[in-house]
């Protein structure tokens, strides 16, 4: 039996990397991502990867987390059994769990989906092993819940990934590493790196598809997508270290209601240089609205809070809901999506609008707000994914009420 990484000779598995998976293996680094090109040997080397953690750190628990279930089915489950069920002696698959447990001791290691964060919350794990972790479906929320599993151990992680998008990969992972967090280490190589990959195929992509959709799919670099909707947002500029802000500097916050996700977005404004910054962010669920609002309320008490406004123009329950809780929630006139994306793309391109660079979960949501590409791969109106940018609609909603915006209480 033989894969891209490693072949078994009888009782014996020898490993086989390329340049560029040796150079994962070699990390020291507590986060190792390999984002890489299509089909360059990412997948095949993680659970070497994971048994070499459990060789390492001894019983507990560890994490196998993909980006969704038919990718778990498909891809993650059959590299996993093949090492652990099929090559190694002493494991065994468990379906109903989703876990793959020790037959010798208590070590498990439990696989998951990211697209329900939700099921890596009951585990306090060693290490962890993230395959395509820069798909969409592999929210912020999932690394951040991955982070809280490994933090009594400090447990390392190592992720595999091609590049889709600007999101939370970007800003932090790459980005971290780009600056020179000791912490991150970042690996990249392009699709050819594997020996098995056809180069006729390569010169095929890179002759036929658009120049950020082959650097991203084959050479594993990011670039700027087609469709993407806020496209003027500059890191450099737009993101920026948070400051103190004075008190008396008015404030402004936009709420997108959810029974699920709530999303708060707090603006403040500098009057005198006639700019606005994110300064805070929310997202939460599983309260009722006056529990979101006492919160919202008691952060507030100490600062110049002018204007509460959001939601949909038919969400009128909700901000009565608010209203009634303590909240004067204020209502749009114009309700148009596009609107609101043109006034946040003016302040953006006027660099009037800045972001504070601990506001993880808007910069994600910054990076894969697109819309929906065509046959051709040409962007169409519709928003893609469009119900799952919570914060952003936040910050839509109050930016129509900067500046006189025309809004009235419902």
């Amino acid at each position: 039996m033989q894969n891209e990484f490693a072949i078994l000779d009888g009782s014996k598995i020898t490993l086989e990397p390329h340049p560029g998976q040796q150079r994962a293996l070699d990390s020291k680094a507590r986060f190792t991502f390999v984002i890489a090109g299509t089909q360059s040997g990412k997948t095949s080397f993680g659970p070497h990867w994971l048994y070499r953690e459990i060789d390492r750190c001894g019983e507990g628990d560890y994490l196998a987390v993909t980006a969704t279930y038919d990718l778990f089915k498909l891809k993650m489950l059959p590299e996993m059994k093949r090492l652990f069920c099929d090559w190694l002696s002493g494991w065994e698959y468990r379906a109903g769990d989703r876990i793959i447990q020790s037959t010798t001791n208590d070590t498990r290691i439990i696989l998951r989906s990211a697209n329900v964060p939700e099921g890596l919350e009951s585990a306090t794990a060693k290490a962890a092993w993230l395959d395509e972790c820069g798909q969409d479906s592999f929210k912020l929320e999932s690394w951040e819940a991955t982070l809280r599993r490994l933090s009594l151990h400090q447990g390392r992680v190592l992720g595999t990934t091609t590049v889709y998008n600007m999101g939370w990969l970007k800003t932090e992972v790459y980005d971290r590493w780009r600056n020179k967090d000791e912490d991150f280490k970042v690996i990249q190589f392009i699709s050819t790196m594997n020996p098995a990959f056809p180069i006729e195929e390569y010169k095929r992509a890179e002759a036929t598809l658009q120049p950020w959709k082959f650097a991203m799919s084959y050479k594993g670099e990011f670039s700027r997508p087609a469709g993407m909707i806020y496209d003027c947002i500059d890191d450099q500029i737009h993101y920026i270290a948070p400051f103190d802000i004075p008190p008396e500097w008015p404030r402004y916050v936009g709420i997108d209601f959810g029974a699920v996700n709530t999303a708060l977005i707090w603006l403040a404004e500098s009057i005198e240089k006639n700019v606005y910054y994110v300064y805070r962010e929310s997202l939460s669920g599983d309260k009722t609205t006056q529990a979101h609002a006492a919160e919202a309320l008691k952060i507030a008490k100490h600062e110049n809070v002018v204007v509460w406004a959001g939601g949909a123009k038919s969400e009128v329950q909700q901000r009565l809901d608010w209203q009634a809780a303590g909240i004067p929630a204020l209502q749009p006139q114009v309700s148009d999506v596009e609107a609101g994306i043109d006034r946040v793309t003016e302040l953006l391109k006027t660099k009037r609008l800045f972001i504070f660079d601990n506001c993880k979960g808007i910069k994600d949501e910054f990076g894969r707000y697109s819309r929906m590409l065509d046959a051709s791969g040409q962007p169409t109106e519709k928003i893609k994914d469009k119900e799952m940018f919570h914060r952003l609609d936040g910050l839509r909603y109050i930016v129509q009420q900067l500046e006189g915006g025309d809004w009235y209480i419902s």
